[in-house]
């Protein structure tokens, strides 16, 4: 049994960077040599300098939807409705969400709500043991509730990341997005951060140098925004997500020819690893199915050299 607290460690509060850098390769890196059990500080810009020709770079190429939605209850007071996944149509022209509301104690079973600029009228169908509910969405002048988020919906900015005045940015829609994310598929209810750092640049660099990029899609969900509340690790209910593997990445996974596989994020790494843990080998075209993996120490990787 692993104690959660063994990875508690202080992040001061003003060392949150509160804006990006104005290049993305401008953030900041942290490099950990893990045989040598040494750390370097640097700025991303300089991953070439870790990275080779032939290693094959693994992305997440969701893209976020704007899935904050604003609204009000029928007696006027505020609603805060987070899209975390579409779970179906609903009869008529309507939808059903699996959803984060506020204030969750007031939209009981049968309540309803008004989002996105009077596009959607929500109703809470069902509540969930993970604290989410089921809503089923009725469209007014969209064709989909997608098409609401994209209309009048924010982008959900972790919680740490504060916005003075309490509005986003119309920059944040644009940063918080992957350059290479696909924008046809906005599958992700929070970006997959490690990927956010890379420009057109820094990848174009990284192609001169021989490195190869494979995508997968991980649609992000309540994961990212569910911290673990249990006292030892193992206890804690991991959510599961959604995952798309095209045919050309299984078998550059699979069968590496010797390359190191360096993961873009946590997200790459826990789709490849659930991937492995069913298959070994191509499946025939893209694999399509749903993560429950948890990944915690002692882990031996099947899929992954570097992250």
């Amino acid at each position: 049994m692993i104690p959660t607290a063994r990875f508690d460690y202080v992040l001061p509060p003003e060392l949150i960077a509160q804006t990006p850098a104005d290049r993305r390769e401008g953030s900041r890196l942290l490099v950990v040599h893990r045989a040598e059990r040494r750390i370097e500080h640097r700025h991303f810009g300089e991953i070439p300098l870790f990275l080779k020709g032939g290693d094959i770079l693994i992305r997440n190429n969701a893209a976020v939807l704007p899935a904050r939605l604003s609204g009000r209850r029928p007696t006027g007071g505020k609603v805060e409705c987070l899209l975390l996944r579409r779970l179906g149509a609903a009869d008529g022209s309507g939808e059903v969400w699996q959803c984060l509301v506020k204030p969750g104690r007031k939209l009981q079973p049968g309540a309803t709500f008004e989002a996105a600029e009077g596009a959607l009228t929500g109703t809470v169908r069902s509540l969930a043991g993970d604290g989410t509910v089921e809503v089923e969405f009725v469209l007014h002048g969209v064709g989909s509730v997608e098409e609401a988020a994209n209309k009048s919906g924010d982008i959900p900015l972790p919680p740490y990341i504060e916005r003075a005045d309490g509005s986003l940015r119309e920059s944040d829609r644009e940063r918080y997005q992957t350059v290479y994310a696909n924008r046809a598929r906005q599958v992700a209810a929070a970006a997959p951060t490690a990927g956010l750092h890379f420009s057109e640049a820094l990848l174009s660099r990284l192609a001169e140098m021989g490195v190869e990029t494979t995508d997968l899609t991980l649609h992000v969900g309540l994961g990212t925004f569910r911290p673990i509340a249990t006292e030892v690790v193992e206890d804690h209910p991991i959510h599961r997500e959604v995952y798309e593997i095209p045919e050309s990445t299984q078998r550059l996974v699979l069968s590496p020819g010797g390359r190191r596989r360096i993961a873009v994020g946590t997200t790459s790494v826990r789709t490849i690893e659930d991937f492995l843990s069913k298959h070994q080998a191509p499946t025939g075209g893209t694999f399509c199915s749903e993560a429950g993996l948890y990944v915690y120490p002692p882990r031996h990787f099947r899929g992954i050299d570097g992250l």
